[in-house]
């Protein structure tokens, strides 16, 4: 179906070929997934498929390229649309319509479809990715997930023989993202759909792989089965870690079988009981009565509750269940029907300028919205200025959360896991009392996110600040969260230490609990731990 023949490329300006001399043939009703460091290039060669790279973006492409039989040498990337459905990263950027509906429709319009058979599709693929109840809203009022799910609908409502996802379920919570992944694993079975998916979440999709194709950076790639890659690879799910940390001589690419793997281990060694510590008493937020709606719909109702200092608090829960609208709240830039949020002795809404910067640090969804100049070195010096720091700081934070980005860069030309760690250094710079991130790793890989837990911790601990995520990277709140609070249709339903609210929703536990159950681990290090201990 696809076949790549002593494909290299490189970009204008770059010193490095992202990728160097592949050959590679992708069969009819294969899922391929491609993995590699944030920036290595993997958007890039997903992009090569449909032509979209060099014919849109530039570069020096050789070798050859074809799609069931078709040179992308010799078409632009609108003859493939009937043969290949992409699905990008950020899924806002590909919408041209007002609702879902219409949105599902104009793929198909495009190619000319009888309206039956428009109407038909719009049916199916609507019921198949539970978007029946969102079919008339706007796409403007859609949750990211919401949305994510909208893009590949629109990607599948036109038949496509290829479907090409750049980072699918990255702004998609646990349960949904298993709903996807399933519902691409049956197309690919059922209906013989080639599926090519670069993912940073290793975690969620690995087990529905046929083969990886690893880019390494500076060009150089591996491809092989998930078992050959991972046994090796420097970026690896949890329960590829657990299988090395214990010593295994085979890894599992799913819970079953690591929980065949690991029997003995959780006979043998009791749980560690790790107390909880107790919290402080200083509040930095003070939520009170807060309700939230938008024109019919609630998303936050009357909530309560306080944040306190040296606390790192998840905010979790379904898409659309109201994550976004109260980290907005708390930043002071939605607008609240009733009840109040104050930070550190302030109204939110009232905060301006340096007494601003001071106080609140706020990541949206989108971190390309603080983002404006024209080079990743102007937005480092800007952020320096602003906030009064020695020149140079703000590139040094950018440094350690995504080394080797260029400052001659576009921040619109960079990934997304690396305009993320820009708008996240910008704002770190600024040194606030509180720190907010909406879903802050999306973009990252596994080292980049152990990098951004570092830097969270220290921020929290050592400097005694507040960090408040929202997320549905369970992994991430395994490992930094100190307090969880789950959301559901605007209102909390949980509320407690990290270990007891994951442990009891099976939904959104991380993987290492779940192989380990019944003993209450939730990281790689916890089973390190609690097993030395019993040596």
């Amino acid at each position: 179906m696809i076949k790549f023949a002593n494909v290299s490329l490189i970009y204008p300006n770059s010193t490095t070929t992202v990728i160097e001399d592949l050959t590679l043939e992708i069969a009819e009703g294969e899922l391929v997934l491609v993995i590699g460091p944030t920036g290595s290039g993997k958007s890039s060669l997903l992009r090569l498929i449909n032509g979209l790279v060099p014919h849109h973006t530039g570069g020096i492409l050789a070798g050859d390229i074809w799609v069931n039989g078709i040179s992308t040498a010799t078409v632009k990337p609108g003859a493939l649309a009937h043969l290949i459905g992409i699905v990008g990263q950020n899924p806002a950027n590909g919408f041209v319509a007002d609702t879902v509906e219409e949105e599902l429709a104009f793929g198909m319009e495009a190619l000319n479809l009888p309206n039956d058979v428009m109407r038909k599709r719009v049916e199916e693929t609507l019921d198949l990715l539970s978007l029946a109840p969102l079919r008339n809203r706007a796409l403007a009022t859609l949750s990211g997930g919401e949305q994510q799910r909208v893009a590949i609908a629109s990607a599948l409502v036109a038949h496509p023989k290829v479907l090409v996802l750049d980072e699918p379920t990255s702004a998609l919570d646990p349960i949904a993202a298993e709903e996807v992944l399933s519902i691409l694993h049956r197309l690919v079975h059922d209906l013989s759909l080639t599926v090519i998916i670069a993912e940073h979440k290793l975690e969620r999709v690995i087990q529905f792989a046929d083969r990886i194709v690893q880019i390494n950076g500076a060009g150089s790639t591996m491809v092989g089965t998930p078992e050959q890659i991972l046994m090796n690879s420097p970026i690896a799910p949890p329960i590829v870690e657990l299988a090395r940390a214990l010593g295994l001589n085979q890894i599992g690419t799913s819970v079953r079988e690591m929980r065949r793997l690991t029997s003995q281990f959780r006979e043998t060694h009791a749980a560690e009981i790790v107390e909880t510590k107790s919290t402080s008493h200083n509040s930095i937020i003070e939520i009170k009565d807060l309700t939230i709606s938008y024109g019919e719909k609630t998303a936050i109702s009357n909530v309560t509750t306080d944040i306190y200092d040296n606390e790192i608090v998840a905010i979790m829960g379904r898409n659309g269940a109201g994550k976004s609208s109260l980290l907005k709240a708390i930043a002071g830039i939605s607008h609240n029907d009733s009840g109040s949020v104050i930070v550190n002795g302030h109204d939110s809404q009232k905060l301006f300028n340096k007494l601003r910067r001071q106080n609140i640090g706020f990541v949206p969804q989108e971190p390309s919205d603080l983002l404006y100049a024209q080079t990743v070195n102007d937005e480092c010096k800007q952020a320096d200025t602003d906030n009064e720091i020695a020149l140079g700081t703000t590139f040094k934070l950018l440094q350690q959360l995504v080394p080797g980005v260029s400052t001659t860069t576009h921040p619109r030309d960079l990934s997304e896991g690396q305009r993320l760690g820009l708008a996240l250094s910008v704002v770190l710079s600024s040194n606030p009392a509180l720190l907010i991130l909406d879903e802050p790793t999306r973009g990252l890989d596994y080292q980049a996110k152990r990098i951004l837990t570092r830097i969270l911790i220290e921020f929290a601990r050592t400097y005694n600040k507040s960090v408040v995520i929202a997320t549905h990277d369970v992994e991430l709140v395994a490992e930094l969260a100190t307090r969880t609070i789950f959301i559901a249709d605007g209102d909390i339903v949980a509320d407690g230490p990290t270990i007891d609210v994951l442990l009891s929703s099976p939904a959104f536990a991380p993987q290492v609990s779940k192989v380990m159950s019944p003993q209450p681990w939730l990281t790689v290090a916890d089973v390190v731990r609690a097993i030395e201990a019993q040596q």
